[in-house]
């Protein structure tokens, strides 16, 4: 049987699993994303791939603006030592399989589209929070990528009014779980190294005003992006992913934001409709073997 070895390269970790073409995952892990070269993530990548002997492919799900059919990463997101760089041909001449590597969020799309949350519906949109903000349009039953393939690059989308402050107003900066997880740590005078997302809810969980206040805050402005977004796209579903949304207090404090938004417009509007990933923190992993069975076939 075939076992491809899926990547999922996150700003702070990569975890990877190998994968059979019934999408099981027959073993997994994680390491840390190297931050300083792209020297470092090809030599991370490769050590992985020698710990197994019966790898027939790579799948990588990753950040940034991807040119699947070349392998060519235009622009590294997070991770900017991967910008204007041909990762699959650095990758294939230590790791001699087919090499397939797609946008992290058009990954989970695609794992949505195929077998999850937005597989009843001919048009939705993925919304992932981790580093930055990912999403993934669908349409006709088929991921978008765009001419430049930016389409569903929505983090760079501009969300503050002193724009153009880019590093401080881009939604991916402001709204991402590391976002909420910098805003808390201001609030609370605290080192941000010290603040995960699971502090952050615990906090929420635990009725702390002042945690409960920035949630409100993100969720707002991502309830906004979201409107925005129906108004322009007029999809069937959203889909919130990344390891926060496993936290319902998240999805319900974007839908209340939402209801208000709509509350509050005079006109008469097609409302968004939010679920939850199904496949939550796999649907890079999956997404990306989806998008290399589509490629190989």
């Amino acid at each position: 049987m075939n076992h491809i070895l899926t990547f999922d390269i996150g700003g702070t970790y990569i975890k990877y699993a190998v994968m059979n073409t019934a999408y099981e995952i027959l073993e997994r892990g994680k390491t840390e994303t190297p931050r300083e070269s792209r020297e470092q993530l090809i030599s991370t990548l490769s050590s992985i791939y020698g710990k197994f002997s019966d790898i027939s492919g790579i799948a990588i799900s990753m950040p940034g603006i991807i040119d699947t059919e070349n392998g060519y990463c235009k622009m590294g997101g997070s991770l900017h030592y991967n910008d204007d760089f041909y990762l699959a041909q650095a990758l294939k001449e230590k790791c001699p399989v087919d090499i397939v590597i797609e946008n992290d969020a058009k990954c989970a799309a695609m794992a949505e589209a195929s077998e999850g949350s937005l597989k009843d519906v001919e048009d939705g949109f993925v919304l992932i929070f981790g580093t930055m903000v990912g999403g993934g349009y669908i349409r006709n039953h088929k991921l978008v990528r765009g001419k430049h393939f930016s389409a569903g690059e929505i983090s760079y989308i501009l969300s503050g009014s002193d724009a153009p402050a880019f590093e401080g107003n881009i939604f991916g900066n402001r709204c991402s779980a590391s976002g909420l997880c910098r805003m808390y740590a201001e609030k609370k005078q605290l080192d941000v190294k010290e603040v995960t997302g699971r502090k952050v809810f615990d906090a929420v969980n635990a009725n702390d005003p002042e945690a409960i206040e920035v949630l409100d805050r993100v969720t707002r402005e991502i309830a906004v992006q979201i409107f925005s977004l129906q108004t322009i796209l007029d999809v069937e579903r959203f889909a919130i992913g990344g390891g926060i949304s496993a936290q319902p207090a998240f999805t319900e404090s974007i839908r209340s934001n939402l209801k208000k938004l709509y509350d509050e417009c005079p006109f008469t509007l097609p409302k968004a409709e939010i679920t939850t990933c199904m496949f939550q923190n796999d649907a890079n992993l999956i997404g990306a073997l989806s998008c290399f069975l589509a490629a190989c076939q």
